[in-house]
């Protein structure tokens, strides 16, 4: 199993197979927009606006899983970020990353990299950075903040 087998609902209930992003560095984020960490936005924007020309994408899944911090419908979030943060990478539907209910990509992705303490998702904006052959190469703290991953990032856009 890889990466490509997966699909998600984006913001719109769009099934996408993740197959489109074949061949792409990616960096996959849950995220809250009424979270200490939201302003983590401008910084995913800045990366993205860096090498979105490059075959970098970011695929953006709010969950509400942590204090309720993502409250709103898809539609909400998406305008929030949008206007806001001026978001222009990939917003999905919300999932949960953690439970019973948690996203098929989400486990698949904690069996990849599970992390210090167990496989569960900490909190808001934790980061898998995925290579261009859908492998797990990274995950991130969600208090690492986007401009630390940079160098990892151009390294998997030139190998």
């Amino acid at each position: 199993m890889s990466i490509y087998d997966f699909t998600v609902k984006d913001a719109k209930g769009n099934t996408v197979s993740l197959s489109e992003y074949r061949g792409k560095v990616l960096l996959i984020v849950n995220t809250a927009t009424k979270c200490g960490l939201t302003p983590q936005y401008s910084g995913l924007q800045a990366l993205y606006d860096k090498y979105k020309d490059k075959g970098f994408e970011i695929l953006d899944f709010p969950c509400n899983q942590f204090a309720n911090q993502a409250p709103g419908t898809d539609e909400e979030i998406g305008s929030f970020c949008t206007g806001r943060y001026g978001i222009t990478f990939r917003q999905f539907g919300k999932i949960d990353v953690n439970g019973s209910g948690e996203c098929p990509l989400y486990t698949w992705l904690k069996t990849q990299k599970g992390g210090l303490g167990g496989a569960g998702i900490k909190w808001n904006f934790t980061k898998f950075l995925v290579n261009k052959e859908g492998a797990v190469a990274a995950r991130y703290a969600p208090t690492k903040a986007p401009d630390s991953i940079d160098e990892a990032i151009a390294k998997l856009l030139e190998g």
